[in-house]
């Protein structure tokens, strides 16, 4: 498994006039969140200062596994979110011991 960075950016159907939780169908989306962090898949999360961009910290095995499990995010096929970017992220400063 790998670590990848993911930004997600606000779609075609994003609400500007509407925070984060008042878009539509936003108990869908946390709960399908949640579901990716209780499987291991989303280790961190949440939305980047000044707009609605969002970071993931995600592990898995390939893009095309990010872009598959986030196509089933309620809000990626409402046009509320698109993936901005996935980059490969090295870790190689962390608290572990070892």
């Amino acid at each position: 498994m790998t670590y990848y960075a993911v930004i997600r950016e606000p779609g075609a159907s994003w609400d500007t006039s509407r925070t984060l939780r008042e878009q539509e169908k936003w108990a869908g989306h946390a709960d399908f969140m949640e579901a990716l962090v209780d499987d291991g898949f989303v280790l961190l999360g949440g939305p980047l200062e000044g707009g609605p961009k969002t970071l993931l910290i995600v592990k898995a095995e390939s893009e095309q596994a990010i872009i598959s499990r986030l196509a089933h995010d309620p809000w990626t096929p409402m046009g509320l979110l698109r993936i901005g970017t996935i980059e490969r992220w090295e870790i190689l400063l962390d608290d572990r011991p070892g």
